[in-house]
């Protein structure tokens, strides 16, 4: 009868039944709707495409061809949209997958008030949030959630990496340009905490909207202040400006230092080792840490047209891993608190990250490395950029549990 009514109709639609058909018949009994459809959101097409975009489309893939594409028979399925750094479209993205396409989970969002809208949203339709590239600690602070697990890193680790090295290397006085919302604004409360407690000061700060392209009047601000350290509160795009024009000022030559406070190896390779020497930053992944990460790496080029991963796009390749290995563990997807608990339950373990665990409070936590990129003449190759400083241990590179006022973590 399925078939008699199905024959009038287009040859493409009769296959798109069929395949339907077959995911049905292989499927766990317990994976909703004959498939598992993992969303990739983030900035396809402004200031933090290069840090997520269709890098992290990528990462998401690998994560699923490494499993052959399936858990336990029933197919996995990557899909993607644009947030366009607006929370109220990441909301309505995220409302509209869960409602009507069958989103499982979702990953990447960088950009923390996109972060915190969708966070609020996977709550309320008991889903999964896999946030690879947001940094607000407010994810795993007092707006906590059993629906959401905070992987790769955060604006306490960044601030307690590269803020207490700063001031260690003599860097004693800040002034912070600062990205106007909630990322740059948590990053500078951080760095100042950590500048602050350890013996330095800070002489002001100016907020920058995202995505401005001129950052002159901010800087002139910043060298004006006579501060020892400019910290960049900011990412991607913006880091980038904020980096070239600084050099253009020639802030440095100066005497004054810039601190970013989140670099990825990919905003590296955009500057040059000429614009970028000298920098210190704070990351979760790089590419040539050991075999396992190199061999990450050499995968990932092949899928993504040569471009080294940066940490965001690692984040999302482990979390995606675990999230897959959750399911096999679980064998059902409909509840997205009881896939988070497994989550929380099993070690994690994967190429990119290696071996770790996610605490009760959400947050996945891993080594972190402070780096500093090199001059073009220690440079040996391609995406040979940075050097290796100092080894950041799981347990000291984030805020203690204790610390978060997170409600999962009093139980």
């Amino acid at each position: 009868m399925r078939v008699a009514a199905a024959a009038p109709r287009l040859a493409t639609a009769l296959g798109a039944l069929c395949a339907a058909s077959a995911w049905a018949s292989t499927a766990h009994a317990d994976f909703t709707d004959g498939r598992i459809v993992i969303g990739v959101l983030n900035d396809m097409s402004g200031v933090y495409a290069d840090t997520g975009g269709k890098g992290s489309v990528a990462a998401a893939q690998l994560a699923v061809d490494d499993v052959g594409g399936n858990v336990n028979g029933t197919p996995v399925v990557v899909v993607s949209a644009d947030h366009q750094n607006k929370a109220d479209i990441g909301a309505n993205i995220a409302r509209k997958w869960y409602d009507t396409e069958g989103v499982d989970a979702i990953l990447d969002v960088p950009n923390s008030g996109v972060a915190l809208a969708v966070h609020e949203v996977t709550r309320e339709k008991d889903k999964v949030f896999i946030d690879s590239g947001a940094a607000t600690t407010e994810l795993t602070g007092a707006k906590c959630s059993p629906n959401t697990v905070h992987w790769t890193y955060d604006t306490y680790a960044l601030a307690h990496g590269t803020g207490k090295a700063m001031v260690a290397a003599g860097g004693t006085s800040w002034f912070f340009i600062t990205a106007d919302y909630a990322f740059g604004q948590d990053l500078e409360r951080q760095t100042t905490a950590v500048v602050n407690g350890n013996g330095g000061k800070v002489l002001g700060s100016v907020r920058a909207p995202l995505s401005t392209p001129d950052f002159s009047s901010f800087l002139l601000q910043a060298q004006a202040s006579g501060a020892k350290v400019i910290g960049l509160a900011n990412a991607g795009g913006d880091t980038i400006n904020s980096v070239k024009q600084a050099g253009e000022f020639g802030i440095t030559q100066g005497g004054q230092q810039l601190a970013a406070l989140l670099l990825y190896i990919t905003d590296v390779n955009a500057m040059g080792l000429q614009t970028a020497q000298g920098l210190v930053f704070t990351t979760a992944f790089y590419w040539e840490r050991d075999a396992a990460t190199r061999g990450f790496s050499d995968r990932y080029v092949k899928a993504f047209n040569g471009s080294r991963p940066n940490m965001n796009h690692a984040g999302v390749y482990s979390g995606v891993t675990h999230y897959l290995k959750a399911l096999k563990a679980l064998g059902s997807d409909g509840d997205g608190r009881a896939v988070v608990a497994k989550m929380k339950e099993l070690p994690t373990d994967d190429p990119a990250f290696g071996k770790g665990m996610i605490r009760a409070d959400g947050h996945h936590v891993n080594d972190m490395y402070l780096m500093e990129v090199k001059k073009p003449e220690e440079s040996t190759g391609p995406w040979d950029y940075v050097r290796l400083k100092a080894t950041i241990p799981a347990d000291q590179a984030f805020r203690p549990l204790a610390e978060g006022n997170c409600p999962l973590a009093k139980g």
